[in-house]
């Protein structure tokens, strides 16, 4: 089964709103976050550092967002300011924007009713490993049903580091609608904790542990509640998805969007007037301050035409900060 969320998140259509960096329930091994996320007050919408309430409504519309992922750090230790964000974006984007939330504490009902009014539509709780297997009777159990009482969708999400049978259990139970389990990752944030608790990458990957997968996958793969998120498509499939719909959003007329999700174009330093004396459209350049961008297959006609003495082929994130992937000299 794959939730909303889910889906929404496969087809790359869901923003990542981090809300705050802190977590004081513990210090967790697996942690993924950064130096610049971990233990810092700073908002990111996506890649996008967030100063005002329109950053993060701009990056909901550069991307077209389908619905937003909040996460942290721990969202509920800052819960005004995770709520607040809720408000912003239902109210802009309507009720079909549809939001989860990832959570490592159960929080209670206040917190539950707050979200709820907020705008949340799911909460997906993370329950610290050493607890895994007796969770039953007790608060971890309780807010599962307290967070469907108050009109949220609850649901695990975990890390693939063994197979538990007590996800089931709450699954066949009713009080879970689904249960996430991500493939076991290392990250620039975590790798030395995770080397240091005795584990490693698999050879030929990036970011995926050597961990129990196929006895993950033997004991909770055929499960229809259970969904198993590799590192792979989490990296491969859904980054690169959010970057083709963020660049299919903003794409100029001349822009080529690559199967990567970024933008390519043709840069070169002649005047307007020149790319008007050689007959180019206007929907085929841009003006900038100190330079012209234009259609890269056309720029490369004119420099190997002797049209144009020089420029380059750019490729680059649509991102905010608009990342220069590669620069091919043209002369």
């Amino acid at each position: 089964m794959i939730s909303k969320g889910c889906e929404q998140c496969a087809k790359g259509g869901k923003m990542v709103l981090f809300v705050y960096g802190y977590c004081d329930q513990r210090d967790c091994f697996d942690c993924p976050l950064g130096e610049n996320r971990k233990n810092v007050d700073t908002v990111y919408a996506n890649e996008r550092e967030v100063h005002s309430d329109e950053d993060v409504l701009t990056e909901a519309h550069r991307m077209d967002a389908l619905g937003t992922s909040i996460t942290g750090g721990e969202p509920q230790e800052a819960l005004d300011r995770t709520c607040h964000y809720l408000s912003l974006l239902k109210d802009e984007l309507g009720e079909d924007h549809h939001t989860h939330l990832y959570t490592g504490i159960t929080g209670g009902r206040e917190n539950m009713r707050r979200l709820s009014e907020a705008g949340l539509d799911e909460i997906r709780f993370h329950p610290p490993l050493d607890l895994w297997g007796d969770l039953h009777g007790t608060e971890w159990e309780e807010i599962l049903h307290i967070a469907r009482d108050e009109g949220l969708t609850p649901a695990f999400e975990i890390p693939g580091i063994r197979a538990e049978t007590e996800f089931l259990d709450f699954l066949d139970e009713g009080a879970a609608d689904f249960c996430n389990v991500n493939e076991f990752e290392m990250s620039d944030g975590n790798y030395r904790r995770m080397q240091e608790a005795g584990f490693e990458r698999k050879e030929g990957h990036m970011s995926a542990v050597e961990s129990p997968t196929e006895e993950i996958l033997d004991v909770m793969g055929d499960h229809d509640k259970v969904y198993f998120c590799t590192s792979v498509f989490k990296d491969a499939a859904q980054h690169r998805r959010r970057l083709k719909r963020m660049a299919r959003k903003i794409r100029r007329e001349f822009d080529e969007v690559t199967d990567d999700g970024t933008l390519v174009y043709g840069k070169t330093w002649v005047t307007e007037e020149r790319l008007r004396d050689l007959g180019v459209p206007d929907e085929y350049y841009t003006v900038k301050s100190d330079h012209v961008e234009l259609a890269w297959w056309l720029l490369e006609e004119m420099v190997d035409e002797g049209d144009v003495g020089e420029g380059e082929i750019v490729e680059q994130y649509p991102t905010v900060d608009g990342t220069v992937v590669e620069r091919t000299p043209l002369a």
